[in-house]
């Protein structure tokens, strides 16, 4: 078996003719943009990129395997300079007859399964080619078009407020799915939650986690990423993996510690206040009004059916990671170099010595990353949709807003 770095969650800003896809995406983001971006300064793998759906993105998919840029592999996905295996994907918005919403990504092995489900899907949303569109059915009925087009169904973020299955439609996705709940071999756990706060729901322990980035820019490309057990990087060998099949599986999740997720807390939209008391917190602790933002961590506390975690055997290890951004003191230009000294980001982040990276940063840097690395950097509380910070002194002693 070899291990492979795969982030399955990256969004599309413009086609390369310029066209909006996911508005609030950035428009360098383009499916050639995100597989240079992979090879050449992330050092992943396998990317899943998710608006691949939308028509001018196809012709952007269709010009690339013509010229040879992009080359499809036996068992599926699509081949970048030998470097890189793009996974073509979809993500749709769903609401349930209790009116719940919820983001889905289907995954696709091949160009002909794509081009066959954005046809069907054609006839269920306005706007075919923006990312992320409603298409006015259940959960259930996009997941039974996802197997028939020969797809992979995961629910996305599922515990984020607003647009997920628990933040916002059901306490058990099983009975949403009902029958076909054992079609999914996954699910994404979003920024604001890792494995030890998933694992306290039971239905969710013969179900493989992801941690993937829902990147909205090029540099937030691989923020979350999972390390894949497999013998090839390609579409068949990511759902053997997924199911863990033959030994293949999920060695390791690499996440934001879900403090820096932006809904980890509930938020009072009132006084745009943080919870910092015993969760479940349903309204304000400061002002008591009742218009709020529940938190991830908040709600996982209501529906939970342990008060910890009891992981099952086949769970990997949840690596808490803050990523080179997020560092005090790392700006882009400072990645830049790191990038250009150390080959990618993936080798700053877990290869470089604090002493090779102070020759090139200076020792203060240095350490910081260290203490990211090690999870020893203090950390403030995101939520309300505005991200958790770390920063370099006990939160304790500082005055900061919101707490």
């Amino acid at each position: 078996m070899n291990l492979f770095t795969c982030d399955l969650h990256v969004h599309i800003g413009r086609s390369s003719s310029g066209r909006p896809v996911k508005i609030t995406a950035a428009r360098d983001l383009t499916f050639a943009n995100i597989a240079v971006e992979c090879a050449q300064r992330k050092g992943i793998d396998i990317v899943g990129i998710v608006d691949c759906a939308s028509p001018p993105v196809m012709e952007d998919i269709a010009g690339l395997i013509k010229c040879g840029e992009m080359i499809p592999q036996p068992g599926g996905g699509l081949r970048y300079r030998d470097q890189v295996t793009v996974i073509m994907g979809a993500e749709f918005e769903t609401k349930e007859e209790g009116g719940g919403i919820s983001h889905h990504v289907s995954y696709f092995p091949d160009f002909a399964g794509l081009q066959q489900f954005s046809r069907q899907m054609a006839a269920h949303v306005t706007n075919r080619e923006l990312s992320s569109q409603a298409c006015r059915m259940p959960a259930r009925d996009l997941l039974r078009i996802c197997l028939d087009c020969g797809g992979m169904f995961i629910p996305a973020h599922c515990f984020t407020p607003h647009k997920s299955v628990y933040g916002a439609c059901t306490r058990r996705m099983a009975d949403m799915f009902g029958d076909l709940w054992a079609q999914i071999p996954a699910i994404e756990l979003g920024l604001s939650a890792d494995s030890y706060l998933a694992d306290r729901i039971g239905e969710l322990a013969a179900k493989s986690f992801l941690s993937n980035s829902d990147a909205h820019s090029l540099p937030r490309i691989a923020r979350e990423y999972n390390i894949l057990r497999m013998e090839a990087p390609n579409f068949s060998e990511i759902v053997r993996c997924l199911r863990r099949e033959d030994g293949r599986g999920i060695a390791a999740n690499f996440g934001l510690d879900p403090r820096l997720g932006k809904y980890h807390r509930t938020c009072c939209e009132s006084c745009q206040r943080i919870a910092q008391g015993e969760p479940p917190v349903t309204r304000c602790e400061y002002c008591d009004s009742t218009k709020i933002t529940m938190g991830v961590l908040d709600r996982i506390v209501q529906i939970q059916d342990y008060p910890e975690p009891r992981p099952p055997e086949h769970r990997p290890p949840y690596q808490h990671q803050v990523p080179l951004l997020l560092v005090p003191g790392v700006r882009p230009v400072t990645l830049r170099r790191l990038v250009n000294h150390f080959g990618s980001e993936m080798a700053v982040l877990h290869e470089a010595e604090q002493e090779q990276l102070g020759l090139v940063v200076g020792g203060k840097i240095a350490d910081l990353i260290i203490k990211a690395r090690e999870g020893r950097l203090p950390l403030v509380a995101g939520g309300g949709g505005i991200y958790g910070k770390a920063v370099t002194e006990d939160v304790s002693q500082m005055n900061l807003p919101g707490l």
